[in-house]
């Protein structure tokens, strides 16, 4: 046990290390380690808000919860021994979560106001706000949503303090029934033996909730209601559909302002408004989450796929297919079938079941398994552009971003132990450069072993420390996920951020001990006996249908002209150069440049509107004068005229900025 007054001598590093041996002090004390390091000391039982007004006036205003130990608590919380503090403001995320789900508690109160038949289902924060779901009469209205609103922002006016009580079960079961919530009555009954029942209570309203919530109404300055859609109870079809509200709030106007406006530019680069305006892809009735690729997308998607295939030779990869439909055995022997079944589609062949593959891994398992491997053989790196379907519910498909069949861009990397941090390094490595070169910044996060998961304890701690072992070698910060991991290993993952600010995450690292068991997969060590390897899954686009959807909204359909399935339209001003038009044509087509004519009898400065509307890159405009002197006059997408030029200097202008896949 280590002295309290020499700990205070340490550097700031090493205090945070040796806090958690701190005891508490005699005489009611507790010591109370801040984020910075420093240490405060208190009496037992102060509530959290007096230790914040304590250390910052500024920061008690902003606070809106706080973390002891890593656990979210309410401001309200008592210190009962010694503690890691963590005050959270608005700026942090599990600030943020606090602040909305204590805003859909307000919205909750608004609607028991307005309409007091109202039952309430549940009401979470969610990534970017809140929602709460109601057991109403008839759907919500625009009109109901906007007095809803109205009345939210009376509620922050009365400024309420949110309160925390605890019943008994039984008690709490007769609470919710008497006020004739029996979706609450529901949750109750799924609350483990033994686990506390919470409620909260501001002004006349209450709802069970486990917390935490902000000390009262009055800190969300400003709300928003953004729409309402049907919600089945608990995601399934089988059970009453609810009215699900979303809104999202903030601390600040200018906040909310600034949101609203983002969202505004979302809307104008929603891919699927987009992919149809710019006739890339297409989805039907005749199969709903199945996209049908147009032959302007399917350039776009050849580009990607030939990119990937060359950067991958060039690490080492080599590429194979597997089937699509491969037999129940297989899928019990991977583990999918005990934990993946309810998001697979199966069929009978020759009386036999069948499954559709939800994922590439076993087929790379067969294909390893095909003959024997010497520790000289690895690593190992396969890769595959394999199509996959997974069972969605229709209420979440979303355009490319969420469908029912996609192809992954998979790879399997079998190695020997000793291989492993170099193999995640090199996946690190190509990560960064494929997201470098769309532009994206990105942020790396780290998911443990869920409940639901496959393997021992002591593979799990080897394989989730192979990877922070890696990320700390690259340098990069990480934030762990708790749980979060496939069933059969830990994970890394990279979030994308695109050209306004949004996360998308798509790369994925993990690293699997469990497959090369569960396939009996061996190598023969330089000692002559059979050893086991040890596996990556990894994707890099993650899926190539949502990639695309990210990248049609991050570049709001106006692609970089390596991309862009048209690259240059060629203008005509009168028919006399019709002729020069498709010699100039014929000459880019050489070239491998992407080009199509506008030879229609319109004005130019139609032809020029028409091309602009398309997000065509490069537009060259022919009249009579170009054919004469043999040139072309240029414009340029987002740049204007930029004027007449040989047709070689253009095309060396243009092949160059294809070359080095220029997105600017």
């Amino acid at each position: 046990m280590c002295n309290f007054d020499v700990a205070m001598g340490l550097n700031k590093y090493l205090q945070k290390i040796l806090t958690i041996f701190i005891r508490k002090d005699e005489g009611g004390m507790v010591n109370v380690v801040l984020k910075d390091g420093s240490v405060r000391q208190y009496p037992e039982g102060t509530a959290i808000a007096d230790i914040v007004n304590d250390i910052s006036k500024k920061l008690a205003k902003a606070a809106v919860a706080a973390q002891v130990n890593g656990r979210t608590v309410d401001l309200s919380a008592k210190l009962h021994e010694d503690c890691q503090l963590n005050i959270l403001t608005f700026d942090d995320d599990e600030g943020k979560k606090v602040f909305w789900h204590t805003s859909s508690h307000i919205m909750a109160q608004a609607v028991k106001r307005l309409f007091p038949d109202a039952k309430l289902a549940i009401g979470p924060a969610i990534d970017n706000g809140f929602y709460y779901d109601f057991d109403v009469e008839k759907p919500f209205s625009p009109e109901d949503l906007q007095a809803i609103e109205e009345e939210m922002n009376r509620i922050v006016k009365e400024d309420l303090t949110l309160e925390r009580f605890v019943l008994p079960r039984e008690q709490a079961v007769e609470f919710m029934k008497e006020r004739g919530e029996l979706y609450k009555v529901e949750l109750i009954g799924d609350i483990p033996e033994g686990a506390e029942i919470s409620f909260y209570k501001q002004g006349d309203f209450v709802d069970l909730c486990s917390g935490p919530h902000l000390p009262s109404t009055g800190m969300v300055k400003a709300i928003k209601l953004l729409s309402v859609a049907g919600a089945y109870w608990r995601g399934d079809e089988k059970n009453k559909m609810l009215q699900r509200i979303y809104g999202v709030s903030f601390p600040k106007k200018s906040q909310l302002d600034e949101y609203l406006q983002r969202l505004e530019e979302a809307k104008k680069r929603d891919h699927r408004k987009l992919g149809k305006e710019l006739d890339l892809f297409s989805l039907h009735e005749e199969g709903p989450g199945f996209p049908f690729f147009h032959p302007k997308g399917m350039i776009i998607r050849n580009i990607l796929e030939d990119f990937w295939r060359k950067e991958h030779y060039r690490r080492g990869y080599q590429e194979i297919k597997t089937p699509i439909i491969l037999n129940r055995d297989l899928w019990i022997r991977s583990g999918h079938w005990d934990h993946y079944r309810e998001n697979m589609y199966f069929t009978k062949i020759d009386g036999e079941d069948y499954a559709i593959k939800p994922m590439n891994c076993p087929g790379s398992m067969i294909l390893y398994k095909r003959k024997i491997h010497s520790y000289r053989d690895l690593p190992l790196r396969v890769a595959e552009l394999g199509l996959v379907h997974r069972h969605e519910l229709s209420g979440v498909l979303h355009g490319l971003m969420r469908v029912r069949c996609f192809t992954q861009d998979d790879a399997h990397i079998f190695m020997l132990p000793e291989q492993i941090k170099d193999e995640i390094l090199g996946v690190i490595d190509l990560v960064d450069y494929f997201y470098s070169i769309f532009g994206f910044k990105y942020h790396v996060e780290l998911s443990t072993r869920p409940e639901n998961s496959m393997g021992s304890d002591e593979d799990w701690e080897r394989a989730t420390n192979a990877l922070k072992e890696a990320l700390e070698a690259k340098g990069l910060e990480y934030k762990i996920n708790e749980g979060e991991g496939a069933f059969y290993g830990p994970k890394i993952d990279f979030h994308l951020e695109d050209s306004i600010g949004r996360t998308w995450q798509c790369g994925t690292i993990q690293l699997d001990f469990q497959m090369p068991e569960r396939f009996d997969l061996t190598y023969v060590g330089p000692d002559g006996e059979k050893h086991r390897p040890v596996m990556i899954h990894r994707v890099v686009f993650g899926s190539i249908e949502r990639f695309i959807g990210i990248l049609i909204e991050h570049f709001a359909g106006a692609f970089p002209t390596w991309l862009a399935p048209v690259q240059v339209r060629i203008l005509t001003i009168t028919d006399r150069t019709n002729a020069y038009a498709e010699e100039v044509a014929q000459k880019l087509r050489d070239a491998d440049i992407r080009v199509e004519t506008d030879l229609r009898n319109e004005k130019i400065g139609y032809k020029v509107r028409e091309a602009q509307l398309e997000k065509i890159p490069y537009m060259l405009v022919l009249g009579d004068k170009e054919q004469e002197n043999g040139t072309v006059a240029v414009r340029a997408r987002g740049k204007g005229d930029l004027g007449a030029m040989s047709l070689d200097e253009f095309m060396d202008m243009i092949l160059e900025e294809i070359r080095t896949k220029s997105i600017n």
